[in-house]
């Protein structure tokens, strides 16, 4: 492992050095507080907490190769604030943001993240963040995947608390329009373009028919397009008729569904999105339409957007002072934590 990792961390350093990403620290004054992300965080504290993590990645993936998604779409859903709170469990006097309508029968790889945790507490206790475990999962993620690295920022803290009613409102939904995409987007900080290109992690990963069963009965905007691929919505139809919606699945990129590329924007002009969410991004709006075909002219340019969308999304509203820490377990705040 030592060596794969070294030979990784190359990658990433090559790949660093060849985009347009600062390297310097990145601070946000967020109610008066200053919090700092910064690279290398742990070189000094815990140097082991990347190649741990990496390990257990490694493993993961290599067992369940959907679990790359997985592991993306936890940090994706926690960024709308990445803080942790999407991991904390349910508690007789607690409601997390595990049963909100974006992530429930959604979200999976808690139990990665879990023994992670147990690793570096052992190792280096109290030390790494769970917010800074889901970036650097979500990079390993796609570096196993076959995209490209990056040096993730770090410095998160954990918070106390998890509202479920913003999981709800603030995660977009797979029926969403542009606007509303936008929208969602835009109240974090991040840009069309930067919706667009988060998009783009769906050339990984699964949905269940019943994510997509606008799509077909013809009731998504997503299908205004004179030339839907009927072909493409009956293959669909036929894989969700002949079994339960709730628990079937389909994949998002049909084509590479297990390789982190830009096949993605290739099936959106071809008319197969499978989530309306996703084909709306080229019938929906001009903007987003030239962006996606940009994509597909140049998969390079994409691969290189997604890390600097990654790195934007990464940092986005940490919590500070009382409100945050450093839980010793992810699924918990440290008051019930012996």
């Amino acid at each position: 492992m030592a060596f794969c990792f070294a030979f990784y961390l190359l990658i990433i350093k090559l790949s660093l050095a060849s985009a347009d990403i600062p390297t310097t620290s990145n601070e946000a004054c967020i109610d008066g507080a200053t919090v700092v992300l910064s690279f290398g965080l742990y070189q000094s504290s815990c140097p082991e907490a990347e190649p741990i993590i990496f390990s257990w990645i490694e493993k993961a993936v290599s067992e369940d190769p959907r679990m790359a998604a997985s592991l993306l779409r936890l940090h994706f859903h926690d960024c709308f604030g990445c803080d942790a709170s999407v991991l904390l469990d349910d508690t007789p006097n607690f409601i997390g943001e595990k049963t909100a309508a974006p992530n429930l029968n959604s979200l999976r790889g808690f139990e990665v993240i879990d023994y992670i945790k147990n690793d570096l507490e052992f190792v280096c206790p109290e030390t790494v963040s769970c917010a800074d475990i889901l970036a650097i999962a979500a990079r390993d993620s796609v570096v196993l995947s076959g995209g490209l690295g990056w040096e993730v920022q770090m410095g998160r803290k954990d918070s106390l608390s998890a509202s479920k009613v913003s999981a709800n409102n603030n995660i977009p939904g797979p029926n969403s329009d542009v606007a509303t995409l936008a929208a969602k987007f835009q109240n974090v900080g991040l840009t069309l373009d930067d919706m667009v290109t988060l998009s783009g992690a769906h050339t990984l990963g699964k949905a269940r028919c019943s994510t997509f069963s606008s799509r077909l009965n013809g009731n998504s905007n997503a299908d205004t397009d004179p030339n839907v691929n009927l072909d493409f919505i009956q293959s669909l139809q036929q894989l969700c008729a002949e079994s339960n919606a709730n628990t079937t699945i389909a994949d998002l990129d049909h084509k590479t569904p297990m390789m982190f590329d830009n096949q993605y924007y290739i099936n959106l002009l071809s008319g197969e999105g499978l989530l309306a969410s996703d084909q709306v991004l080229v019938t929906g709006d001009e903007g987003t339409r030239e962006l996606v075909e940009s994509y597909v002219d140049d998969p390079v340019n994409f691969l290189e957007e997604f890390k600097k969308s990654m790195l934007r999304m990464g940092s986005l509203l940490p919590v500070t002072g009382e409100n945050a820490e450093i839980r010793r377990n992810c699924r918990l705040t440290n008051k019930f934590t012996s």
